[in-house]
């Protein structure tokens, strides 16, 4: 049991409490308000650190805002080891994939492990407690079982994850942009996704694991691939992702290779409704917008690989004002260089107002899209909120500290406007305290460091 006691500031998701504590037992949140005393429990005290003592440890949270965990919605672990390749930095998306596609085709078990726990780790770091993943690269004569790998790497630093199970089926032989030796075949992805739908899938409430099928992008499957794979998911209850709508070569392939524009190719497969949702989202027409409204279709808004790699800006708060369903996401380091969510935050506000003036976006709808509609877009009602009976799934953020030293007009707004530093000073996933002081408690950065650099040069040198 665990007592968050006396925050500066408490946001739940639907009000702010200065002074606000939460309890937690077994994984769950028990109580939230002002003068909770556990019931009389014993227990030790410490100010975000200590093992406490007894049944109750107590957290003073005093110079703290406290929230609920972050949810990253599009990421790719395994490029966290590709990051800020120095011939890539400046080029397309098209470009940048077809370089990259040689270095991910030496891609291994060691390296998706070290590459999970990297990115787990910074997403830990900075707020994030439940993260999804795309791995869509699957190279021949290696392991086909990445996805175990991440699964177990993230359980045991202690992410609460939602892989996608990508694929790719359509090489350059057959039209498409990847090289042939990292595709597979539609029957190999097809058969793995019913293997890991039924070895790991949990759709229970508090769930540490769940799976989504996400074959990679348009210019990278087949028809076929994406009408069965929307099929199979139906069929077993699990969520779709893929990207979508992210470039104009995107579009300019579409039309050449399909005759339509992409949304109407994902339509055409069956890809539209409340349990699809699409990462980037930028190239959408109004009448495409009005679609994705009306089928309760989701949208992933990446902004800071969108500005990396020059890709355009997503129109989010025509988004918001029209309802649709809007998530955050860090999307893949090589296109990010971070697995940063706080940052994330920052660079959505600051984009839209860029391209939509002082009015486009708050800062609270911001922190929203990254908790609630997040959990939203995964299907989830038992995170993005802080309340009695949700999973217990919080940060604290430290905000007696220099770079926010006069932001006590609006300390919830400081999180995203503030921050020389973006890594937090609690994160706790499912009850269990994974990041103290700023510091991961579960596992050995340094460890993280020298086998994820190991794992990174063994790629480049191939």
């Amino acid at each position: 049991m665990i007592l968050l006691k006396n925050a500066l500031l408490l946001y739940t998701g639907a009000e702010e409490i200065p002074g606000g504590d939460v309890l937690v037992d077994g994984g769950v949140i028990k109580q939230v308000g002002k003068n909770l005393d556990a019931g009389g429990a014993k227990g030790g005290k410490g100010k975000g650190k200590g093992k406490g003592a007894g049944r109750l440890e107590t957290i003073d949270c005093s110079d703290m805002v406290i929230l609920p965990g972050l949810v990253n919605t599009h990421h790719h672990f395994y490029q966290t080891l590709q990051r800020c390749v120095r011939d890539i930095q400046d080029v397309p998306l098209f470009s940048w994939l077809k370089r990259l596609y040689q270095v991910w085709k030496n891609l291994d078990d060691d390296a998706v492990y070290w590459s999970t726990m990297v990115a787990c780790g910074e997403l830990l770091k900075t707020g994030c407690t439940t993260s999804t993943d795309n791995l869509y690269v699957f190279p021949r004569g290696r392991s086909a079982r990445f996805i175990d790998v991440e699964i177990e790497a993230a359980a045991r630093i202690g992410m609460r994850f939602q892989p996608t199970r990508g694929s790719m089926s359509r090489g350059q032989k057959d039209g498409g942009l990847p090289p042939d030796e990292v595709v597979q075949t539609e029957e190999e992805i097809l058969e793995d996704s019913e293997r890991l739908i039924a070895r790991y899938h949990d759709p229970e409430p508090g769930a540490m694991v769940r799976i989504a099928l996400g074959p990679c992008s348009p210019f990278s499957v087949s028809e076929r691939l994406l009408e069965e794979t929307q099929q199979l998911a139906r069929k077993r209850g699990v969520l779709l992702h893929t990207h979508l709508a992210e470039t104009d070569d995107e579009t300019a392939f579409c039309l050449e290779k399909h005759g339509v524009r992409p949304l109407d190719l994902m339509e055409r497969c069956g890809w539209l409704g409340a349990d699809v949702w699409y990462a980037h989202g930028i190239h959408f027409t109004d009448e495409e917008l009005m679609r994705l409204r009306a089928t309760e279709t989701g949208i992933c808004h990446c902004p800071t690989s969108n500005m990396r790699l020059g890709s355009g800006r997503a129109r989010v708060p025509d988004m918001i004002r029209m309802g649709i369903r809007l998530g955050l996401g860090v999307d893949g380091s090589a296109s990010n260089d971070t697995s940063d969510m706080l940052a994330e935050l920052r660079n959505c506000f600051l984009v839209q107002r860029l391209g939509g003036g002082s009015g486009a976006i708050t800062a609270r709808e911001t922190i929203d899209m990254a908790t609630a509609g997040g959990a939203d877009l995964l299907g989830r009602t038992d995170i993005g909120a802080i309340k009695p009976g949700l999973a217990a799934d919080i940060i604290g953020v430290n905000v007696r500290e220099v770079s926010r030293t006069g932001a006590f007009h609006d300390y919830l707004a400081s999180l995203v406007l503030c921050g020389a530093s973006h890594v937090v000073d609690l994160t706790m996933v499912n009850g269990r305290v994974v990041v103290r002081d700023g510091k991961l408690v579960t596992v050995d950065e340094t460890e993280i460091v020298a086998r994820g650099d190991k794992a990174a040069r063994r790629m480049i040198e191939a």
